[in-house]
């Protein structure tokens, strides 16, 4: 029978193929791994062939935590993230103001706080190009937002506003608000932003989902499915997406669980699971933050930060974690746990050993997200407890806000114990990977150039070129392309609960084809690589050529 795709030339990575240079495609799952003879009888007249001669044919990656819908959003608000200046920044706020009259709040994100002295851009900042609306900005990472005064007065936020629960409003000496509002303090002003239509929504996502595709993303997970930080609910878009056909099964969501309720909501989450179902979307994790990141010091470790701003906060009690944990799993949920301090990193493992305790063994995936600072004893419990690793190594880099910010703060032990994904491999645990978009660049060969050099991705953001020449940071942490090619494949197929990841007969053809062999070239030249062709079920969603095919 004839093949309806045929790639041929290219190298293809395929486990037990290791000679292949061609793979055919049929009603949208992969018939057969060969060489370009072995695959010629299966090209006919009405069959689609692509010469992929000196490329690499890849499965297509997975993004264990992104949040497209958001980087939707940012993408047609005030987008900071390419500023390379605090005064660039600035520039681009007041640009955006004044092409936007109507607009009766300014929104938008991406700034960096190590574009500004001291690392705090100032509401005066903000009060002088834009005096007459309220602006409501998140930074890069989405745990800050930045405001100007009128905001600020329209929130009734001032010297004698108490930090709320899990929050902290940043301040002048004389106790001011000084326009930073961190973690749930930017509630105070994000809950009263403006909702986005329901269409608004919707383009967002598809936006969202076609950067993805253009990166070689064919499969990812929705880190948080539900309001947050001024950021609407999405789950009614991915309903809509999902009834439509614009995204599928590959596409998982991960439901919000409401730091300020209990174990009891767990039913409810699973009703909504349920109505995902229906409509086709996979809501089949749940998001849990246990604490914030190591930049506003919100990020729990045991130890105090040596600057004296504390040792962090953990928005849930162990014994409050452990019950979520455990009603998750008990319904069937794999739990997503937001944990970036050590102390964050323990309580979630053992919220996971409790509940494999209390439950019994299931198939629930549970995965702990960033996993930035380990303390070396906890290392092998990954492993052991069946709990992924679902990193983000585009972070894992001497850029400024680790020189200059994370470390000082850590000191050199427990900066030592950051982004271990050598000791993580070696001790058998598994890795997935995935970008945090728009908080990073989504594009997993940035991720899988700092993986295995330590050294910054210097295309993955304007204000990090400056970096180009760093040292490798921890390089005894840095692993095999393999292996990192792995985490974005397989390793997050796992996670995200999709049987694809992997280039072999009967799986999906979701495939990606490379300008060049990531597997062979210099180490140092891993970021230069660029996606050609991106497909889905043997679709092209994107192609970086007009013209790449013809038939047989």
């Amino acid at each position: 029978m004839r093949a309806d795709l045929v790639l041929l030339g290219g190298r293809v990575h395929a486990p037990g193929y290791p000679w292949a240079d061609a793979v055919a495609v049929r009603a949208g799952r992969i018939v057969e791994i060969g060489t370009v003879a072995d695959l010629r009888p299966a090209i006919g007249p009405r069959t689609t062939v692509v010469d992929t001669t000196g490329r690499l044919v890849l499965p297509g990656f997975h993004d264990s935590h992104a949040h497209p819908v958001a980087a939707g959003l940012q993408l047609n608000r005030c987008e900071l993230g390419g500023a390379a200046s605090a005064a660039e920044c600035l520039d681009l706020v007041a640009a955006y103001a004044a092409s936007h009259p109507g607009s009766p709040w300014i929104l938008g994100g991406g700034w960096a706080g190590t574009l500004f002295p001291g690392g705090a851009p100032h509401r005066r900042d903000l009060d002088r190009i834009v005096p007459d609306r309220p602006v409501y900005l998140l930074d890069g990472d989405q745990h800050n937002a930045w405001v100007n005064s009128a905001a600020l007065s329209l929130a009734g936020v001032d010297a004698n506003t108490p930090d709320p629960p899990g929050g902290r409003v940043g301040r002048d000496p004389d106790g001011e608000p000084d326009g930073r509002l961190h973690e749930s303090a930017a509630e105070l002003v994000g809950r009263l932003t403006p909702r986005p239509a329901a269409g608004d929504l919707l383009a967002a996502l598809t936006k969202g989902r076609d950067v993805l595709w253009s990166c070689g993303v064919t499969s990812w997970q929705d880190a948080l499915v539900g309001p947050y930080l001024g950021l609407p609910d999405t789950f009614g878009a991915y309903l809509t997406a999902a009834e439509r056909g614009l995204i599928d099964w590959r596409v998982a969501g991960a439901l919000w669980w409401d730091r300020d309720r209990g174990p009891e909501q767990a039913d409810e989450l699973a009703e909504r699971r349920a109505v995902a179902r229906a409509a086709g979307f996979r809501a089949t994790h749940v998001k849990i933050m246990q604490d914030g990141i190591c930049e506003n010091r919100t990020a729990a470790l045991f130890e105090p930060y040596l600057d004296g701003a504390g040792s962090g906060q953990e928005f849930l009690e162990p014994q409050d974690l452990a019950d979520a944990v455990g009603a998750l799993d008990r319904r069937g949920f794999h739990a997503h746990m937001h944990a970036v301090g050590d102390r964050a990193v323990h309580h979630c493992l053992d919220a996971v050993a409790i509940a494999r305790a209390r439950n019994g063994s299931q198939d629930t995936r549970h995965h702990i997200a960033h996993a930035q600072v380990i303390r070396p004893s906890d290392v092998p419990r990954f492993r052991r407890l069946g709990v992924a690793a679902s990193v983000q190594p585009l972070w894992a880099a001497a850029v400024p806000p680790m020189t200059e910010n994370i470390m000082p703060a850590l000191g050199p032990r427990r900066s030592g114990w950051q982004y271990p994904f050598a000791d993580l491999l070696r001790s058998g645990a598994r890795l997935a990977a995935g970008s945090d978009w728009p908080v990073s660049s989504p594009d997993p060969l940035h991720g899988i150039h700092v993986a295995v050099n330590r050294t910054p991705a210097t295309l993955s953001a304007t204000w990090l070129r400056e970096a180009a020449h760093v040292p490798p940071f921890l390089p005894y942490q840095s692993i095999p392309v393999e292996a990192a090619l792995a985490a974005y494949t397989i390793g997050s197929a796992h996670l995200i609960g999709v049987n694809t990841g992997i280039i072999a007969p009967s799986r999906p053809a979701d495939l990606v084809v490379l300008d060049r062999d990531i597997l062979t070239c210099p180490a140092e030249e891993i970021q230069y690589a660029g996606v050609e062709l991106t497909f889905v079920a043997g679709r092209v969603v994107h192609s970086r050529q007009p013209a790449w095919s013809h038939h047989g």
